[in-house]
């Protein structure tokens, strides 16, 4: 279980910069240029996923279950699922109309993917894992509108056309009939279904 803490201690610490430090992070890219700090933020991400990924295998075989979620939840997950592919693909892809409304559609799948996996998963070690990327996800959302009040950082989506949201809408659903037909079950070695 330490690799798996460790690993989501990397991943969301770096991913934390902008929440806890957003000064000394602009600091260091004027500093660095845009492209050093790019590659050191994805360098350190690499590692804490790969820590992730390595602590999660270690840690799934042995982890004790809190509670067992009855089998309604899987299905409220997998609808859930469909959302936060939907919205991970508005945020991937040029802005229509649903990009500035939802304003950071990268956080909202977060949010969607992590609380799904913690209604359909009870044990120790998803636990951990999905309630930290949950928390993290709203605290970085509280944090940018808080940064935005501040003057220190400003979101301005310029809204396209619908059809723009008509790609990323089917973007979603393909990937998320992929993820449920094989893509989860060869990534994860669990089928969602």
């Amino acid at each position: 279980m330490l690799v798996l803490i460790l690993g989501i201690v990397v991943f969301l610490g770096i991913h934390s910069v902008r929440i806890v430090a957003p000064r000394w992070r602009l600091a260091k890219i004027a500093a660095w240029g845009e492209n050093a700090w790019k590659g050191l933020y994805s360098l350190v991400s690499l590692l804490g996923l790969g820590l992730i990924i390595w602590g999660w295998i270690l840690a799934r075989p042995y982890s004790p279950f809190i509670y067992e979620p009855p089998v309604w939840m899987k299905h409220i997950t997998l609808l859930l699922m469909l959302f936060s592919f939907i919205s991970l693909m508005i945020s991937n892809f040029k802005p229509g109309k649903l990009k500035p409304i939802l304003k950071h559609p990268m956080l909202l799948a977060v949010k969607i993917w992590a609380l799904a996996h913690v209604l359909a998963n009870g044990d120790l070690a998803s636990l951990i894992l999905f309630l930290s990327f949950l928390a993290w996800a709203v605290a970085d959302r509280i944090a940018i509108k808080r940064q935005e009040r501040a003057g220190i950082t400003q979101t301005i989506i310029v809204p396209g056309p619908v059809s723009n949201d008509v790609v990323a809408i089917i973007a979603g659903v393909v990937l998320y009939i992929l993820f449920v037909w094989k893509l989860h079950a060869w990534l994860i070695g669990v089928s969602p279904i």
